[in-house]
């Protein structure tokens, strides 16, 4: 198994990794938590890098980076929605984009043919994990570890609400165009319906 697949790999145990740390009674869960995302989410720009760079493009990372992805998205999605941080549709719209994505990348490969991520889709991505970070971040300045940063979210405190809002609809919107371009760009895998 090369490097970035092995990345690949890294990011879905930090996964559980991240789910149990967000859980835990500990003084600093959300911290911890949103550290282990923040080095999750790293390696997903890693190993494209690398697999790019060294030309070590397999179809098990074309299949796989995008997969680990969506779940590392769908666990830190249900769990701000279970800790009221972010809003139910909001979470309930992305998701459902994310699995009718995997959908259309099962019925391209039962013809044998592996979709791999497309340039909108990263940038989707991008603003999910920043969705993620900013209402995480909400909840750890509250701990000690990111105590720090209270006096920052008490100066934005007028802003904070129009803030999150922009950032659940922006992100919300710019998943479903992803999913929408995906299906256009794919559109011959239903020819036969």
């Amino acid at each position: 198994m090369n490097l970035p697949n092995k990345l690949t790999v890294a990011r879905l145990a930090l996964t559980g990794v991240f789910v149990i740390c967000f859980y835990a009674p500990w003084p600093n869960a959300i911290s911890i938590a949103l550290f282990i995302f923040l080095v999750a989410s790293a390696t997903d720009y890693l190993d494209g890098q690398i697999a790019r760079a060294r030309n070590l493009v397999t179809n098990f990372g074309k299949l796989f980076d995008p997969l680990a992805d969506k779940i590392l998205i769908t666990a830190a999605f249900i769990m701000l929605v279970a800790s009221e941080s972010l809003p139910a549709w909001a979470a309930i719209i992305i998701l459902a984009r994310e699995f009718f994505v995997t959908g259309i990348r099962q019925i391209a490969a039962t013809t044998g043919v592996v979709l791999a991520a497309e340039k909108l889709g990263k940038h989707k991505m991008v603003w999910q994990i920043v969705t993620v970070i900013y209402f995480m971040l909400e909840s750890a300045v509250k701990e000690p570890i990111f105590a720090w940063a209270a006096p920052v979210f008490a100066k934005a405190a007028p802003l904070q609400q129009e803030i999150g809002t922009f950032i659940v609809y922006f992100t919300t919107v710019l998943t479903l165009v992803s999913g929408f371009s995906y299906f256009w760009k794919n559109r011959q895998l239903f020819s036969d319906t």
